[in-house]
Protein backbone atom coordinates (compact mmCIF):
# COMPACT_ATOMS: atom_id res chain seq x y z
CA UNK A 1 0.00 0.00 0.00
CA UNK A 2 2.73 2.84 1.39
CA UNK A 3 4.76 1.79 -2.37
CA UNK A 4 1.95 1.93 -4.46
CA UNK A 5 1.07 5.32 -2.44
CA UNK A 6 4.44 6.95 -3.17
CA UNK A 7 4.37 5.82 -6.67
CA UNK A 8 1.17 7.56 -7.08
CA UNK A 9 2.67 10.82 -5.55
CA UNK A 10 6.00 10.56 -7.48
CA UNK A 11 3.37 10.58 -10.53
CA UNK A 12 1.41 12.96 -9.57
CA UNK A 13 4.49 15.19 -8.60
CA UNK A 14 5.87 14.56 -12.63
CA UNK A 15 2.87 15.49 -14.13
CA UNK A 16 2.00 18.84 -11.88
CA UNK A 17 5.51 19.85 -12.69
CA UNK A 18 4.37 20.12 -16.38
CA UNK A 19 1.13 22.09 -15.43
CA UNK A 20 0.37 25.58 -15.58
CA UNK A 21 -0.04 26.70 -12.49
CA UNK A 22 2.07 28.53 -9.93
CA UNK A 23 5.68 28.22 -9.64
CA UNK A 24 6.82 26.52 -6.47
CA UNK A 25 8.61 28.84 -3.60
CA UNK A 26 11.79 27.45 -5.16
CA UNK A 27 11.99 27.52 -8.52
CA UNK A 28 11.81 30.59 -11.02
CA UNK A 29 9.50 30.51 -13.42
CA UNK A 30 12.32 30.64 -15.98
CA UNK A 31 13.77 27.40 -14.85
CA UNK A 32 9.99 26.10 -15.59
CA UNK A 33 10.06 27.36 -19.41
CA UNK A 34 13.65 26.28 -19.78
CA UNK A 35 12.62 22.79 -18.74
CA UNK A 36 9.73 22.98 -20.31
CA UNK A 37 11.57 24.07 -23.74
CA UNK A 38 8.51 26.07 -24.63
CA UNK A 39 7.13 29.46 -23.62
CA UNK A 40 3.64 30.51 -23.25
CA UNK A 41 2.88 34.37 -24.04
CA UNK A 42 -0.47 35.77 -23.33
CA UNK A 43 -1.24 37.88 -26.17
CA UNK A 44 -4.06 39.87 -27.29
CA UNK A 45 -4.37 38.45 -31.19
CA UNK A 46 -6.57 40.98 -32.73
CA UNK A 47 -4.81 44.51 -32.84
CA UNK A 48 -2.96 44.52 -36.22
CA UNK A 49 0.87 46.11 -36.04
CA UNK A 50 1.17 44.57 -32.71
CA UNK A 51 -0.38 41.25 -32.14
CA UNK A 52 -2.47 39.93 -34.77
CA UNK A 53 -3.91 35.84 -35.87
CA UNK A 54 -2.55 35.54 -39.54
CA UNK A 55 -5.01 33.50 -41.74
CA UNK A 56 -2.98 30.76 -41.66
CA UNK A 57 -3.16 31.04 -37.90
CA UNK A 58 0.30 32.77 -37.01
CA UNK A 59 0.61 35.14 -34.79
CA UNK A 60 2.70 38.50 -36.33
CA UNK A 61 3.18 41.93 -34.53
CA UNK A 62 5.23 43.62 -32.70
CA UNK A 63 4.11 42.47 -29.17
CA UNK A 64 4.56 39.03 -31.42
CA UNK A 65 8.05 39.57 -31.53
CA UNK A 66 8.98 40.51 -28.09
CA UNK A 67 7.20 37.00 -27.10
CA UNK A 68 10.12 35.32 -29.90
CA UNK A 69 13.17 37.52 -28.64
CA UNK A 70 11.90 36.23 -24.70
CA UNK A 71 11.95 33.24 -26.14
CA UNK A 72 15.55 32.96 -27.95
CA UNK A 73 17.05 34.31 -25.16
CA UNK A 74 15.57 32.05 -22.58
CA UNK A 75 15.79 28.46 -24.50
CA UNK A 76 17.64 29.40 -27.65
CA UNK A 77 14.75 28.95 -30.03
CA UNK A 78 12.04 31.61 -31.05
CA UNK A 79 9.57 29.32 -32.73
CA UNK A 80 9.39 27.51 -29.47
CA UNK A 81 6.43 29.87 -28.07
CA UNK A 82 2.60 28.43 -27.36
CA UNK A 83 0.25 31.89 -27.69
CA UNK A 84 -2.31 32.35 -25.56
CA UNK A 85 -4.93 35.28 -26.69
CA UNK A 86 -6.60 36.86 -23.84
CA UNK A 87 -8.68 39.76 -23.63
CA UNK A 88 -8.51 42.29 -21.05
CA UNK A 89 -9.81 41.38 -18.49
CA UNK A 90 -8.65 37.69 -18.49
CA UNK A 91 -4.87 39.11 -18.98
CA UNK A 92 -3.75 39.53 -15.54
CA UNK A 93 -5.46 36.07 -13.83
CA UNK A 94 -3.79 34.40 -16.21
CA UNK A 95 -0.27 35.58 -15.02
CA UNK A 96 -0.99 35.36 -11.64
CA UNK A 97 -2.57 31.70 -12.07
CA UNK A 98 0.35 30.16 -13.76
CA UNK A 99 -1.68 29.78 -17.09
CA UNK A 100 0.96 31.96 -19.40
CA UNK A 101 4.71 32.54 -18.23
CA UNK A 102 4.41 36.36 -19.60
CA UNK A 103 2.51 39.02 -20.74
CA UNK A 104 3.11 40.74 -24.27
CA UNK A 105 -0.14 42.60 -25.05
CA UNK A 106 -0.41 45.97 -25.23
CA UNK A 107 -0.18 46.48 -21.66
CA UNK A 108 0.08 49.52 -19.72
CA UNK A 109 2.64 50.07 -16.41
CA UNK A 110 1.21 51.71 -13.75
CA UNK A 111 1.09 51.92 -10.00
CA UNK A 112 -1.84 49.69 -9.34
CA UNK A 113 -0.30 46.71 -11.34
CA UNK A 114 3.19 47.04 -10.40
CA UNK A 115 2.39 47.38 -6.21
CA UNK A 116 2.02 44.63 -4.20
CA UNK A 117 -1.42 46.27 -3.07
CA UNK A 118 -2.67 46.17 -6.66
CA UNK A 119 -2.18 43.39 -9.52
CA UNK A 120 1.61 42.72 -8.17
CA UNK A 121 3.46 42.19 -11.46
CA UNK A 122 6.82 43.30 -12.67
CA UNK A 123 7.04 44.72 -15.43
CA UNK A 124 10.18 44.96 -18.24
CA UNK A 125 11.14 47.96 -19.69
CA UNK A 126 8.16 49.71 -22.08
CA UNK A 127 8.66 48.54 -25.59
CA UNK A 128 6.10 50.74 -27.01
CA UNK A 129 4.89 54.54 -25.46
CA UNK A 130 1.29 55.28 -26.63
CA UNK A 131 -1.14 57.53 -25.52
CA UNK A 132 -4.94 57.09 -25.21
CA UNK A 133 -7.27 59.11 -28.21
CA UNK A 134 -10.54 59.14 -29.83
CA UNK A 135 -11.65 58.48 -33.04
CA UNK A 136 -14.69 59.49 -34.98
CA UNK A 137 -16.22 59.70 -38.47
CA UNK A 138 -14.86 62.29 -40.80
CA UNK A 139 -18.90 63.10 -41.88
CA UNK A 140 -19.66 63.64 -38.19
CA UNK A 141 -17.91 66.66 -37.99
CA UNK A 142 -16.11 66.62 -34.53
CA UNK A 143 -12.94 67.90 -33.78
CA UNK A 144 -12.40 68.30 -29.79
CA UNK A 145 -13.36 66.45 -26.74
CA UNK A 146 -15.99 69.02 -26.19
CA UNK A 147 -18.20 68.30 -29.27
CA UNK A 148 -18.36 64.91 -27.72
CA UNK A 149 -20.39 66.39 -24.81
CA UNK A 150 -23.62 64.24 -24.37
CA UNK A 151 -22.58 61.60 -26.26
CA UNK A 152 -22.21 57.18 -26.45
CA UNK A 153 -18.52 56.55 -26.33
CA UNK A 154 -17.54 52.70 -27.10
CA UNK A 155 -14.74 52.00 -24.41
CA UNK A 156 -12.94 48.41 -23.22
CA UNK A 157 -14.28 47.52 -19.93
CA UNK A 158 -11.53 46.48 -17.15
CA UNK A 159 -9.07 48.36 -18.48
CA UNK A 160 -7.15 51.95 -18.28
CA UNK A 161 -8.41 53.22 -21.34
CA UNK A 162 -11.98 53.46 -19.41
CA UNK A 163 -10.59 54.95 -16.06
CA UNK A 164 -8.66 57.95 -18.42
CA UNK A 165 -11.79 58.17 -19.99
CA UNK A 166 -13.63 59.57 -17.13
CA UNK A 167 -10.89 61.20 -16.00
CA UNK A 168 -10.23 63.23 -19.05
CA UNK A 169 -14.09 64.34 -19.14
CA UNK A 170 -14.93 64.83 -15.27
CA UNK A 171 -11.65 66.98 -15.63
CA UNK A 172 -13.38 69.23 -18.09
CA UNK A 173 -16.95 69.04 -17.14
CA UNK A 174 -18.09 67.35 -20.51
CA UNK A 175 -20.67 64.53 -19.62
CA UNK A 176 -21.11 60.95 -21.71
CA UNK A 177 -22.28 57.54 -21.69
CA UNK A 178 -19.93 54.75 -21.73
CA UNK A 179 -20.90 51.91 -24.07
CA UNK A 180 -18.42 48.98 -22.54
CA UNK A 181 -16.88 46.13 -24.39
CA UNK A 182 -15.08 42.71 -23.34
CA UNK A 183 -12.19 43.27 -26.53
CA UNK A 184 -11.33 46.10 -28.94
CA UNK A 185 -13.04 43.87 -31.43
CA UNK A 186 -16.49 44.52 -30.04
CA UNK A 187 -15.28 47.81 -29.20
CA UNK A 188 -14.95 48.49 -33.13
CA UNK A 189 -18.03 46.80 -33.80
CA UNK A 190 -20.07 48.65 -31.99
CA UNK A 191 -18.29 51.70 -33.23
CA UNK A 192 -19.04 50.83 -36.86
CA UNK A 193 -22.51 49.64 -36.03
CA UNK A 194 -22.78 53.33 -34.90
CA UNK A 195 -24.23 52.43 -31.26
CA UNK A 196 -21.36 55.25 -30.65
CA UNK A 197 -20.53 58.24 -31.89
CA UNK A 198 -16.70 57.86 -30.50
CA UNK A 199 -14.58 55.33 -30.23
CA UNK A 200 -11.60 55.32 -27.21
CA UNK A 201 -8.12 53.28 -26.62
CA UNK A 202 -4.48 53.98 -27.09
CA UNK A 203 -3.62 55.65 -30.07
CA UNK A 204 -1.53 52.62 -31.61
CA UNK A 205 -5.28 50.54 -31.31
CA UNK A 206 -6.93 53.34 -33.08
CA UNK A 207 -5.14 53.56 -36.06
CA UNK A 208 -4.32 49.65 -36.22
CA UNK A 209 -8.00 49.26 -35.86
CA UNK A 210 -8.85 52.00 -38.83
CA UNK A 211 -6.17 50.04 -40.94
CA UNK A 212 -9.05 47.31 -41.29
CA UNK A 213 -11.78 49.10 -42.11
CA UNK A 214 -13.78 49.24 -45.42
CA UNK A 215 -12.61 53.43 -45.34
CA UNK A 216 -10.51 53.66 -43.74
CA UNK A 217 -9.98 57.71 -44.49
CA UNK A 218 -13.52 58.35 -43.56
CA UNK A 219 -12.43 58.67 -40.03
CA UNK A 220 -9.64 60.77 -38.19
CA UNK A 221 -8.40 60.58 -34.59
CA UNK A 222 -8.42 63.25 -32.61
CA UNK A 223 -5.42 65.00 -31.64
CA UNK A 224 -6.40 65.54 -28.32
CA UNK A 225 -4.26 63.03 -26.41
CA UNK A 226 -6.25 61.44 -22.68
CA UNK A 227 -3.11 60.06 -21.21
CA UNK A 228 0.09 58.61 -21.24
CA UNK A 229 0.75 55.24 -21.80
CA UNK A 230 3.74 52.87 -21.81
CA UNK A 231 3.59 49.62 -22.75
CA UNK A 232 5.44 46.96 -21.77
CA UNK A 233 5.80 43.18 -20.99
CA UNK A 234 5.20 41.50 -17.70
CA UNK A 235 5.42 38.87 -15.06
CA UNK A 236 4.10 37.17 -11.88
CA UNK A 237 5.39 39.54 -9.23
CA UNK A 238 8.40 38.13 -6.83
CA UNK A 239 10.29 36.21 -9.55
CA UNK A 240 13.77 38.51 -9.53
CA UNK A 241 15.20 35.85 -11.92
CA UNK A 242 12.67 35.99 -14.70
CA UNK A 243 12.09 39.39 -13.94
CA UNK A 244 15.92 40.25 -14.53
CA UNK A 245 16.16 38.09 -18.15
CA UNK A 246 12.60 39.79 -19.72
CA UNK A 247 14.37 43.19 -18.73
CA UNK A 248 17.91 42.54 -20.40
CA UNK A 249 16.22 40.93 -23.48
CA UNK A 250 14.08 44.13 -24.18
CA UNK A 251 17.67 46.30 -23.02
CA UNK A 252 19.45 43.92 -25.43
CA UNK A 253 17.14 45.10 -28.17
CA UNK A 254 17.95 48.66 -27.60
CA UNK A 255 21.65 48.41 -27.56
CA UNK A 256 22.09 46.06 -30.67
CA UNK A 257 19.76 49.42 -32.44
CA UNK A 258 22.43 51.59 -30.88
CA UNK A 259 25.54 49.84 -32.26
CA UNK A 260 24.05 49.44 -35.22
CA UNK A 261 23.94 45.64 -34.83
CA UNK A 262 21.43 43.76 -37.09
CA UNK A 263 19.92 40.58 -38.35
CA UNK A 264 21.74 40.67 -41.81
CA UNK A 265 25.37 41.25 -39.79
CA UNK A 266 25.49 39.93 -36.47
CA UNK A 267 26.94 36.88 -38.09
CA UNK A 268 29.99 39.15 -39.42
CA UNK A 269 30.20 41.13 -36.00
CA UNK A 270 30.24 38.09 -34.42
CA UNK A 271 33.28 36.73 -36.29
CA UNK A 272 34.88 40.20 -36.22
CA UNK A 273 35.18 40.60 -32.50
CA UNK A 274 35.64 36.96 -32.34
CA UNK A 275 38.99 37.73 -34.26
CA UNK A 276 39.49 40.79 -32.36
CA UNK A 277 40.36 40.89 -28.77
CA UNK A 278 40.64 44.30 -28.52
CA UNK A 279 37.18 44.88 -29.04
CA UNK A 280 36.28 44.70 -25.25
CA UNK A 281 32.38 45.85 -25.45
CA UNK A 282 31.56 44.15 -28.08
CA UNK A 283 32.75 40.77 -26.98
CA UNK A 284 31.11 41.20 -23.71
CA UNK A 285 27.34 41.89 -25.53
CA UNK A 286 27.89 39.19 -27.94
CA UNK A 287 29.01 36.82 -24.99
CA UNK A 288 32.08 35.86 -25.95
CA UNK A 289 33.57 37.25 -22.70
CA UNK A 290 32.09 38.37 -19.55
CA UNK A 291 30.00 35.53 -19.08
CA UNK A 292 26.94 38.57 -18.93
CA UNK A 293 23.93 35.47 -19.66
CA UNK A 294 25.17 33.27 -16.70
CA UNK A 295 24.36 36.16 -14.79
CA UNK A 296 20.73 36.24 -15.48
CA UNK A 297 20.53 32.20 -15.87
CA UNK A 298 20.50 32.55 -19.58
CA UNK A 299 23.20 31.10 -21.95
CA UNK A 300 26.29 33.53 -22.56
CA UNK A 301 25.21 34.02 -26.35
CA UNK A 302 21.40 35.18 -25.46
CA UNK A 303 21.98 38.32 -27.09
CA UNK A 304 23.36 36.74 -30.66
CA UNK A 305 19.61 34.10 -30.67
CA UNK A 306 17.94 37.38 -29.99
CA UNK A 307 18.94 39.42 -32.92
CA UNK A 308 19.18 36.16 -34.95
CA UNK A 309 15.87 35.46 -34.51
CA UNK A 310 14.12 39.23 -34.48
CA UNK A 311 16.79 41.71 -35.18
CA UNK A 312 17.37 44.78 -33.04
CA UNK A 313 13.92 47.17 -31.73
CA UNK A 314 14.32 49.34 -34.89
CA UNK A 315 13.82 46.07 -37.19
CA UNK A 316 10.83 44.97 -35.30
CA UNK A 317 9.26 48.13 -34.90
CA UNK A 318 9.68 48.74 -38.95
CA UNK A 319 8.79 45.45 -39.63
CA UNK A 320 5.02 45.80 -38.23
CA UNK A 321 4.58 49.65 -37.63
CA UNK A 322 7.36 51.28 -39.91
CA UNK A 323 6.31 53.48 -43.13
CA UNK A 324 5.70 50.23 -45.44
CA UNK A 325 3.46 48.52 -43.12
CA UNK A 326 0.03 48.05 -42.51
CA UNK A 327 -0.19 49.76 -39.64
CA UNK A 328 2.06 53.01 -40.09
CA UNK A 329 2.94 54.86 -36.74
CA UNK A 330 5.92 57.38 -36.75
CA UNK A 331 8.38 56.46 -34.26
CA UNK A 332 8.75 59.61 -32.18
CA UNK A 333 8.96 58.89 -28.65
CA UNK A 334 9.72 55.11 -29.78
CA UNK A 335 13.75 55.88 -30.89
CA UNK A 336 16.78 55.18 -29.25
CA UNK A 337 17.94 58.32 -27.19
CA UNK A 338 20.07 59.12 -30.23
CA UNK A 339 17.62 59.87 -32.64
CA UNK A 340 15.53 62.00 -29.94
CA UNK A 341 13.80 59.14 -28.49
CA UNK A 342 13.17 57.53 -24.93
CA UNK A 343 14.84 54.16 -25.16
CA UNK A 344 17.76 53.62 -23.92
CA UNK A 345 20.08 50.89 -22.40
CA UNK A 346 22.19 50.83 -19.30
CA UNK A 347 25.29 49.60 -20.39
CA UNK A 348 25.60 45.36 -20.47
CA UNK A 349 28.87 45.32 -18.68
Amino acid sequence: MIKLFSRAVIGLSLLCSACAGPTPNNLSRLDLIQKRGELNCGVSGKIPGFSFLQSDGSYEGLDIDICKAMAAAFIGNSSNVQYRPLTAAERFTALKTGEIDILSRNTTHNLSRDSIGGNGLTFAPVVFHDGQGLMVKKSSGINSLEELRGSNICVGSGTTTEQNLNDAFQERNIAYKPIKYQDLNQVVAGYLQGRCKAMTSDRSQLAAARSGFREPKSHVILEEVLSKEPLAPASAGGDQKLSDAMRWVIYALFAAEEQGINKDNINSKLLLANSDPTMTSMRRFLGIDGELGKKLGLKNEFVVNIIRSTGNYGEIYERHLGKNSSVPIPRGLNNIYKSGGLFIAPPLK
